[in-house]
């Protein structure tokens, strides 16, 4: 597990997805998620079944906050596409539980997770891609340290409009240098 002063990261299990799916149903908590579709237990089974397969740097984790003597479980997170020639890989997060929102996990999960990618993956540079309307997101990340790179003019189409997708990223020497 990875810890920090008041979130733990852990593995993904098949008893975290009956939430999973709640939390993806609701459309206030999967309006800046990809895809953007509810989906059913079946499909959150198949997307577990696929994840074990993956490489065990690309399995995400949950997100825990303390609660009372023990841990509740809030979100998700990890790194995914990593390109192991240039050190580089993007992340993503999400805070399902809404009671958790705009009170600093968000910063805390991407702070953990760049500590964890630089120190242990040895990673080079850590990127993400958010909506331009998350304001709450990019708050979130700009104090973990990420700073913009770029800007996906319209690419996702929400709510009958399209939106602007933001790039950013952090590189090993800027961390270090923080």
């Amino acid at each position: 597990m990875i810890y920090g002063e008041r979130i733990r990261l852990r593995r993904n299990e098949r008893a975290d997805l009956p939430r999973f799916v709640e939390w993806l149903n609701d459309p206030e908590v999967r309006r800046y998620l990809s895809g953007g579709l509810p989906i059913s237990q079946a499909s959150e089974e198949n997307w577990f079944e696929n994840m074990l397969k993956r490489p065990p740097e690309e399995q995400p984790y949950a997100i825990e906050i303390r609660d009372g003597e023990g841990w509740r479980l809030v979100g998700n997170c990890g790194f995914f596409d990593i390109d192991w020639r240039a050190r580089s890989s993007e992340v993503g997060l999400f805070i399902g539980d809404k009671s958790c929102w705009n009170k600093g996990y968000g910063t805390e999960v991407m702070r953990l997770l760049l500590k964890f990618g630089f120190e242990s993956l040895n990673l080079n540079r850590i990127f993400l891609r958010v909506d331009a309307d998350n304001l709450g997101g990019i708050r979130a990340y700009e104090k973990a340290g990420f700073v913009h790179e770029g800007r996906f003019r319209q690419a996702v189409f929400r709510d009958g409009e399209y939106h602007d997708i933001l790039i950013m990223s952090v590189l090993r020497s800027e961390w270090q240098a923080s």
